[in-house]
């Protein structure tokens, strides 16, 4: 492989310099496709993805725990877009230290290693932009999913509304799917939770506190 072919080919120069001329001429060969694949790739999940296999109807039965799990999507993924901006920017400073260390250096072997360090620090770089470039799509899409599900049938303000009609259905659905060869550690953690959300659901898709739940139990008891 000729030096002309390397410079024409600054994206996998340092993937080339450690082949075997083979193989690095078969890297070369595909370099295009390399690079679509790098700007195709995907990272997160798919729109599509979103809509079945995270906002399933067997888990999220109703369109506000569907609408609240977006909510709770959302904002992990802006949490760790967050946490990634402080990394892109220590990676700015220590892309700078490299620079400087680099300029400074005092023989062949340390600008050979301050050169590898720097040469990572920008892929690292280019990896964490194309993961915060995705994780705005997803941002973007849960937004879309929020407005589609927000019809005002349900409370978007108080997650806590919807969850006694939705986990009822959530866990009928868990009990629904028990058969024979169930362990009893899951049978026990289907049907308590739904033998308690039934114990305690009003007429009106509210909770009793325990204090009303027993007063009621009594009652029935009594009335017996």
């Amino acid at each position: 492989m000729s030096e002309q072919q390397l410079a024409e080919t600054e994206d996998l120069k340092h993937i080339l310099a450690v082949l075997t001329p083979k193989d690095a001429e078969e890297i070369l060969a595909l370099k295009d496709e390399l690079k679509d694949n790098w700007n195709k790739k995907q990272i997160f999940r798919t729109e599509t993805e979103m809509r079945i296999s995270v906002l399933n109807d067997a888990k999220h039965p109703t369109p506000a725990s569907k609408y609240w799990q977006s909510v709770r999507e959302q904002s992990a993924h802006f949490d760790a877009m967050m946490g990634l901006s402080f990394d892109l920017r220590r990676n700015t400073v220590d892309k700078l230290r490299l620079e400087k260390k680099l300029a400074e250096a005092e023989d062949e072997l340390d600008a050979m290693e301050a050169q590898i360090d720097l040469d990572q620090n920008l892929y690292n770089r280019a990896c964490m932009e194309q993961v915060a470039h995705d994780r705005v799509r997803e941002i973007q899409t849960w937004s879309k999913l929020k407005g589609e599900l927000d019809d005002g049938t349900f409370d978007s303000q108080n997650v806590n509304t919807h969850q006694t009609l939705s986990l009822h259905k959530t866990l009928q659905n868990r009990v629904n799917t028990l058969n024979a060869s169930a362990s009893p550690s899951e049978v026990m953690n289907a049907l308590g939770p739904l033998q308690t959300v039934e114990r305690l659901k009003t007429e009106d898709n509210t909770l009793l506190t325990f204090t009303d739940a027993k007063k009621v139990h009594l009652l029935g008891q009594k009335n017996k």
